[in-house]
């Protein structure tokens, strides 16, 4: 992978994807779970988007492997490398349970919407809230690392410095 893409970090690029479409995946897996109108119009979508997602984790922590190597070590940095590690299980369970809803309904075409036992659906859908509140925790905690490993340094030092023309 290329370290940078239009002169700014691989990075920086690859992990806005992964920002955005991890929690769109969640929130689709919570509509295909809970909403059976979006569960007939998401159909195979849904684990579609989840895959793409888990595969631009591995993408980002990659990336962002590179860029280390390039900006050097810090606390900031390790805490945030070491966040983004515990993306990738999140990302796998989500997908897992995208893939597991879209086959509970392929089962539920081909049998009739009766068919199966009754706690089936009732346990995808308690699945689907962990994974997406987990993953969802884990985008939050880990971009926010990411966001002071970037910024710590500039806001700090920018406050630093007296503003002018501001009477003090």
């Amino acid at each position: 992978m290329p370290e940078t893409v239009f002169g700014l970090p691989t990075h920086a690029i690859v992990v806005h994807a992964t920002v955005v479409l991890l929690p769109l995946a969640g929130l689709v897996v919570l509509l295909h779970a809970f909403w059976p109108a979006a569960r007939r119009r998401l159909g195979i979508v849904t684990p579609l988007l989840a895959g793409v997602a888990l595969v631009l984790v591995p993408l980002s922590t990659d990336s962002g492997e590179n860029l280390e190597r390039m900006v050097g070590r810090s606390a900031l940095v390790e805490r945030h490398a070491q966040l983004a590690d515990g993306m990738l299980p999140w990302a796998i369970g989500l997908f897992v349970v995208a893939a597991g809803l879209w086959l509970l309904d392929r089962r539920r075409a081909r049998t009739g919407s009766g068919a199966g036992p009754r706690w089936l659906p009732l346990v995808a859908g308690v699945l689907a809230v962990v994974t997406v509140a987990g993953t969802i925790q884990q985008v939050v905690r880990v971009g926010h690392a990411g966001a002071e490993a970037t910024w710590h340094d500039v806001v700090s030092t920018a406050t630093d410095r007296p503003v002018s023309g501001v009477a003090g």
